[in-house]
């Protein structure tokens, strides 16, 4: 099958592409490569990707509307994958625009490519932070989800919004799937478990938001690829016991559905520190700090939906991801180290 993957260089992009891959499926995968962090890292994941016979990479960035309704007209996917968007909430207080740009008009641009060739299946990203101020846990796709606490969440639900509108107007399939702290091997530089990770092991200290009073719903990346495939491979249909007179918002008349995405085993943050700590053999030198805008003191995601739907539950331990994102972590840095050397001694050789 042809799959159309957006943020292919991305973190859950790469690693659901690659799942998909494995599987014998066709990729086509568009990426900006924008410098919202190292660039170095994206390249070294489509690197992992390349060298898949099945896998073509296309630099392109979602926001421009034509590039992206020619690449729909051309390849004409299959089903579609769309993971690409600007992330982090921090960053939206102080770059607003480009989260509409990217998660809005980048979100119409995939919308109207899908209508146009009449896509089999729209699977794209929301987030849990679209729980904005809920404080009734753990949090269920059938909450009320409209006090956002960030641009960036308010843009996750405006998608979630949209992608309906596109179900109910085109019969469009459309699943949202909101994704609690996703961590492991090649995760982004600046969540916290590579930050507080890299920061350790340079004996330099972590920042502790809140002083240490938060709770994390982590979720394995490993948990999240195959939540991902098999959301994919089952197109969204209209809830026959949908009532508009009681409307809920995990589903509709209209081929749409919405799914958490999280472990469902969340954890004081002082105990994700704890578990680091030991999987890296050295305490952390805590700089406790209050509590950022923006942010919740609280996730925690109830998959009992994604389980009746797929048959699957997210279900990796803490202690468990941390150490196969420890083991990568260190075999990855002594690799760079030794291209470095590798550079270092070429060019000193070339002197000479």
């Amino acid at each position: 099958m042809k799959i159309l993957v957006t943020g292919v260089a991305g973190f859950i992009g790469m690693h659901s592409a690659k799942k998909l891959l494995d599987d014998g499926h066709e990729i086509i995968g568009i990426d900006n490569l924008n410098d919202y962090y190292d660039v170095t890292l994206k390249k070294d994941r489509l690197k992992l990707l390349e060298s898949y016979k099945h896998f073509r990479f296309l630099k392109i960035d979602i926001k421009d509307q034509k590039d992206v309704l020619e690449l729909f007209k051309k390849e004409m996917p299959q089903r579609v994958l769309h993971l690409a968007a600007q992330a982090g909430v921090r960053y939206s207080i102080e770059n607003p625009y480009v989260y509409i740009d990217s998660n809005i008009q980048g979100f119409i641009n995939i919308l109207e490519g899908c209508r146009t060739i009449k896509a089999e299946h729209l699977v794209f990203a929301s987030s849990s932070s679209v729980y904005g101020g809920n404080e009734k846990v753990p949090f269920s796709e059938h909450d009320n989800v409209d006090h956002p606490i960030s641009l960036y969440a308010a843009t996750k639900k405006a998608n979630e919004l949209m992608a309906h509108t596109y179900s109910h107007l085109y019969q469009i399939p459309t699943t949202g799937l909101r994704f609690f702290t996703v961590y492991g091997p090649w995760g982004r530089p600046d969540m916290s478990p590579m930050l507080f990770t890299k920061a350790i092991l340079a004996n330099e200290p972590i920042q502790v938001f809140n002083h240490g009073d938060m709770m994390r719903d982590f979720t394995y990346i490993d948990d999240v690829t195959v939540s991902v495939k098999e959301t994919l491979f089952k197109s969204a249909t209209p809830n026959a016991n949908f009532d508009p007179k009681n409307p809920d918002p995990a589903s509709s008349h209209s081929p749409y559905r919405i799914f958490n995405i999280g472990n469902s085993q969340p954890i004081p943050l002082m105990q994700f520190i704890e578990t680091l700590e030991d999987a890296l053999g050295k305490k952390a030198i805590k700089k406790m700090m209050d509590m950022q805008a923006g942010d919740v003191k609280e996730t925690s995601a109830d998959t009992s939906e994604l389980n009746r739907w797929v048959k699957f539950k997210p279900n990796t331990s803490i202690k468990e991801g941390i150490k196969r994102f420890v083991d990568w972590y260190k075999s990855t840095t002594k690799l760079f180290l030794f291209r470095s050397f590798m550079c270092f001694m070429s060019f000193f050789i070339r002197l000479c």
